[in-house]
């Protein structure tokens, strides 16, 4: 019996049934409505921990593909256009092999973030290369996760550094890399050595896996520069440093990079500065500057401005690269070497 005498019929009981749905179907469908809205227009995100796990594997895979193509002297060299200092650059089926293993991973593990590559990506050699989002675990013991939107993400891929050598078949020069840069700035580097297996990575703010070289000698600095430059270079930093200095002419951006740190590899040699005099692209040193940056050290261009990783893929400033150095003070030695070299 209802309150008051009221008898509820069964006509009412369903009609008061359905508003009550009413209301609570509008109330939720509002909650539901504003929860889609807010996903559609929160931008996607990138783990920094899974962009460093990826990028390590693309750079063993497409060093395998380097590897096999040099040990099987199937390279089909060919030139694809000349340097701004007029050599000829060199192509090889390990530059285009290598590319195409290392785009198509990383562009199906992070589809919507940008990834500029040495090599241009042909649709026809489209690939699907599939990663199964694990995370090795010295990575897991070191990194956290750490997500970024992705539109402030650019890849910088070099599928086979110093391809002028691995044609000459100096094996020890040739590397295969990836950087990861945020919103223009260095924050991970891979550095792969496909003939020795060799790997460093580093995340800024996070954790590596290579440590930077303890100590280095001031009255015998060595300085390592490329093989081109050797002689120009040499003259120069004779002046600036001493006769004592010790000039190491060698191949690829990421060889460089290497000997700054502490590799034990009998075909690696150690240097304290790394100089570049002429133009350069941004995906020859992006991977070498996010490792430096993570162990403290510096690469800037000859003139100290840090170097930005978006826009043009090229850097018209030479570079000057150091770790547990005073880097200003370095750059300071060197106030005029960009005008004296190009004379």
């Amino acid at each position: 019996m209802a309150p008051m005498g009221i008898r509820l019929s069964p006509l009412g009981m369903a009609v008061f049934c359905l508003l009550g749905l009413g209301v609570l179907y509008h109330l939720y469908s509002g909650f539901l409505a504003g929860r889609f809205a807010f996903f559609m227009l929160s931008e996607p995100a990138a783990d920094l921990r899974e962009l460093l796990a990826v990028s390590v594997l693309a750079a063993v895979r497409g060093g395998e593909e380097v590897k096999r193509v040099r040990e099987g002297n199937v390279l089909n060299a060919k030139a694809k256009g000349k340097t701004r200092e007029g050599a000829e650059e060199q192509l090889t089926s390990g530059d285009l092999l290598s590319n195409r293993r290392m785009f198509y991973l990383l562009k199906g593990a992070f589809p919507t973030v940008q990834i500029n590559s040495e090599e241009r990506v042909d649709t026809a050699d489209q690939e699907t290369v599939s990663w199964d989002r694990s995370i090795p675990e010295d990575i897991k013991q070191k990194i956290q996760p750490k997500e970024v939107p992705a539109e402030s993400v650019t890849v910088w891929i070099d599928p086979l550094d110093a391809t002028q050598e691995y044609t000459e078949d100096l094996r020890q020069y040739v590397t295969t890399m990836v950087c990861v840069a945020v919103n223009g700035k260095p924050i991970i580097g891979v550095i792969h050595k496909p003939f020795s297996a060799y790997t460093a990575w580093a995340m800024v703010d996070g954790g590596s896996n290579v440590k930077a070289r303890s100590s280095y000698n001031e009255k015998t600095p060595r300085i390592i520069v490329s093989r081109s430059h050797a002689g120009k270079v040499e003259q120069v930093a004779r002046q600036t440093f001493g006769n004592k200095t010790v000039i190491i002419p060698a191949g690829g951006a990421g060889y460089k990079v290497l000997a700054l740190l502490d590799v034990a590899e009998k075909n690696q040699e150690a240097a304290d500065v790394y100089i570049h005099v002429t133009y350069i692209k941004k995906w020859d040193i992006c991977a070498g500057n996010a490792v430096l940056r993570a162990l403290g050290g510096h690469m800037t261009t000859l003139t100290g401005e840090e170097i930005s990783y978006t826009g043009s893929d090229g850097n018209e400033g030479g570079l000057i690269a150091s770790i547990n150095m005073n880097h200003k003070a370095l750059i300071e030695k060197l106030p005029d070497l960009d005008k004296i070299l190009h004379k």
